[in-house]
């Protein structure tokens, strides 16, 4: 009991709800069904690629590239919809192109890091500038809106289960799935090993390369889905409206106890680190604090709570006992 107590999950889950006690008494609006709900339809494309990006951040990578995969896969996918039938086929061709896309481009990065040792950082920078000029050129930087969308997509978008939104769905379905891939699956237990001890994870036999790979294909896997579920979230595609959004996407997963060196990270961390910035927004919303303000305290929550984290981190380093050994 006292290790589940001390444990990162139960820290953050506990920030979560005193924040939610405390927003509960300063507006009447946010503890109800609709604003909740609300929240999590609002945040479920970035809690879906948070939870691609704990893998990535687990084996030492990141990938600053997510929100223009994204942004491309949701350009496509727009340009693909208006040549679709309205036919409900037309959603599991949406799924199939979708993430087929982002698994493409996300393995483009894991090669690059991979098999040609150029850092994470500058693969996926280059690449994020890349697929946002190519993303404008295109586009032009003119959206897509509802009218050029079958109807069966907006049916979709808005579909329901017992008031729950499909995309809140989504998020809990590629949430759940993750989970299972990195608790009960090889090539899960791989990625774990080599976050726990990169060079003993070698010397077993772990092929570190196949793990990189499939991390940066996975997290591009989940780009496909995000963009689906942007898509059906705004019912438009605006080439301009994820910018930034991979910052959001690294804080979450930080925010949810993952070392952003690599070695530590947890889906349910993640999902709590989403759940952690989506109240601090809303909240801030309610409170009708002014927009520029609400990146100011957002950025300031996040800088506390990561220089939280590690200075515990370090004090629990050092806890550890220290056996010398005489000659």
């Amino acid at each position: 009991m006292n290790v589940i107590l001390k444990s990162k999950e139960i820290s953050i889950a506990m920030i979560v709800l005193l924040l939610c006690i405390t927003l509960t008494f300063l507006s009447p609006y946010f503890l109800t069904v609709d604003n909740l709900l609300d929240v999590l339809k609002g945040n479920a494309v970035l809690g879906i690629l948070a939870v691609g990006m704990t893998l990535v951040i687990i084996t030492g990578g990141i990938d600053v590239s997510v929100a223009a995969v994204t942004s491309a896969v949701c350009v496509i996918v727009g340009k693909v919809m208006m040549l679709l039938p309205d036919h409900p086929i037309s959603i599991l061709l949406l799924f199939l192109i979708g993430p087929f896309l982002g698994v493409c481009l996300g393995a483009l990065n894991g090669m690059l890091v991979a098999k040609v040792q150029i850092p994470a950082i500058v693969v996926t920078l280059g690449m994020m500038s890349i697929i946002n000029g190519l993303v404008l050129y295109i586009t032009n930087g003119q959206y897509l809106n509802s009218s050029s969308f079958p109807t069966v997509f907006i049916k979709f978008a808005s579909f329901e289960v017992f008031g729950i939104s499909i995309i809140i769905l989504i998020f809990i379905a590629v949430a759940l799935f993750t989970w299972y891939i990195l608790k009960y699956t090889l090539i899960g237990r791989e990625v774990l090993a080599i976050g726990g001890n990169k060079d003993s994870a070698i010397r077993v036999g772990i092929n570190f390369d196949k793990v990189q790979i499939f991390v940066f294909s996975y997290m591009g896997f989940l780009a496909g889905i995000a963009a689906i579920a942007q898509t059906a979230y705004t019912k438009a595609v605006d080439p301009n409206g994820m910018l930034g959004l991979e910052l959001m996407v690294i804080a979450a997963v930080v925010l949810g106890g993952a070392n952003i060196m690599g070695g530590r990270g947890t889906i349910l961390g993640t999902v709590l680190g989403v759940l952690l910035l989506g109240i601090v927004q809303n909240g801030l919303i309610l409170a009708k604090i002014d927009t520029f303000w609400q990146k100011v305290f957002t950025g300031l929550i996040i800088l506390l709570a990561v220089s939280y984290d590690h200075i515990q981190y370090k004090r629990s380093k050092d806890k550890l006992a220290k056996i010398e050994v005489e000659a």
